[in-house]
């Protein structure tokens, strides 16, 4: 198991931007909780992954798609993070999702994302 990461803006970044997966998935808590609304996900019936196992298979799937991301609007404080994240597939669809992040002792414990994309 690998040693956690503590988590701020630029190495957020590095890791969504970069899609360096295993350093995003350093920064969970191995007891993290990653709720996600979308359009197959309502709010009603998010889509919920415990554990820095499912979180690692989330980002590790994302990670591996033909796309460019890009964090912006950021506000941070002491133990939360907020950005807007916009992706592009590299045929051309977009997708803007909108995250919060609860920190504790510099993990993540609690991430929401809400997305949505082009169709």
């Amino acid at each position: 198991m690998s040693s956690p990461v503590a988590t701020n803006m630029d190495t957020l970044r590095q890791g969504l931007e970069q899609r360096n997966t295993e350093l995003l998935i350093a920064m969970y808590a191995d007891n993290a909780v990653v709720q996600v609304v979308d359009k197959n996900n309502q709010p009603s019936s998010p889509l919920i992954l415990r554990g820095k196992q499912a979180i690692a298979a989330f980002f590790r799937d994302i990670g591996s798609r033909d796309m460019t991301h890009q964090l912006t609007d950021e506000v941070v404080g002491n133990d939360r993070i907020s950005f807007n994240e916009a992706s592009q597939y590299a045929s051309g669809e977009r997708v803007l999702s909108a995250s919060v992040l609860d920190l504790q002792n510099g993990e993540i414990v609690r991430h929401v994302i809400v997305l949505a994309w082009d169709e």
